[in-house]
Order: structure tokens, then C-alpha cells, then sequence
């Protein structure tokens, strides 16, 4: 059996991947909406409405459920671990992102800060007695959609149960 067909074949793994899929598209589409540009990023990242990860653990906890039994062990197991997904997308990641937009903030403030100084030398020093005073290298900006807010989070855990419940058992 080729390894396409035995992807397509599990119903539990469609559910998981459709959810998250969807929920990457409407995060592209929503942010296509106010800059009328495609951002592709969006298409492939974390972070934004909705949670593609809750989406994800959400459809595949629920089809578990479809498919094993609401009883079972992997049942259980499927709800911990999307628990635990959901939990660490609205802790840690949001929190990591939100340091992240304070770092940037400050990068951008340390640099507009050597600006001023070295404007500042220029004006009081002749013009090349200085020339070794560099700006501060530009630095790649941190991440800042890493984390979602709590309604991000429910978002993609409705847009993922939705997903199990219309998809056929198979």
C-alpha cells in the first residue's frame, strides 16, 4: 500500500490535519482583510485567530472519541494532551510573545538612542574624529505571534470539534 493512501485512510489524522489546515487558511485570509496583501507566513506560523494548534488537538481528541469510544484510554489520553496544548498556546507562547514585542521595542529604542548620541558627537567633534562609532548592527526582529489569547484559543478548539463532527467516521 502506497504511504499517501495509508495517510488519507486514517480518519483520526484527516481530522487533525483538515482542522489545523482551516485554521491556517482563516488566519491568512484574516490577515490578507486589512492589508490586502498576502502574508504567507500566516499560511505555515504560529500564533493569531484562531489557534491552529487547538484546532488540531481539539479534532483529533474528538475523533479518538468517535473512533474508540468516549470510555477509552486514548480518549482520555487525547483530552490530557489537548489540555496541555491549549494551556501552554494561552501561557508560555503568549508570554514568549509578548517579550518578544518588549525586545523589539527595546532594539528599536537602543538604536534611535546611538543615533542621537553620534549625532550628537558629529556636532560637537570635528567631522572625522569619530568615524569609528558604528550604529549598532541591525538585528532581525523577534517573533511576536507565538502565543494566542484566550479567545484564539476557543476559536480553534470549536473550528476543530466542528471538523471531527462533519467528517465521516471511516
Amino acid at each position: 500500500m502506497n504511504p499517501l493512501r495509508i495517510l488519507t485512510s486514517n480518519y483520526i489524522i484527516n481530522a487533525g490535519f483538515l482542522a489545523w489546515f482551516l485554521a491556517q487558511l482563516i488566519k491568512t485570509v484574516l490577515a490578507y482583510i486589512p492589508s490586502k496583501k498576502v502574508n504567507w507566513e500566516r499560511l505555515v506560523g504560529s500564533g493569531g485567530m484562531p489557534s491552529s494548534h487547538s484546532a488540531f488537538v481539539c479534532a483529533i481528541a474528538l475523533a479518538m472519541g468517535r473512533k474508540t469510544g468516549y470510555a477509552s484510554p486514548e480518549f482520555a489520553l487525547s483530552i490530557a494532551l489537548a489540555g496541555i496544548v491549549m494551556y501552554d498556546a494561552m501561557g508560555v507562547r503568549r508570554a514568549a510573545g509578548e517579550h518578544a514585542k518588549v525586545l523589539n521595542k527595546m532594539l528599536i529604542d537602543f538604536k534611535e538612542l546611538f543615533q542621537t548620541i553620534r549625532e550628537e558627537f558629529d556636532a560637537l567633534a570635528r567631522g572625522d574624529q569619530f568615524d569609528t562609532l558604528e550604529e549598532p548592527a541591525s538585528r532581525k526582529k523577534l517573533k511576536e505571534f507565538l502565543g494566542h489569547t484566550p479567545l484564539e484559543v476557543f476559536c480553534g478548539a470549536v473550528l476543530g470539534i466542528v471538523v471531527a463532527v462533519l467528517l465521516p467516521v471511516f
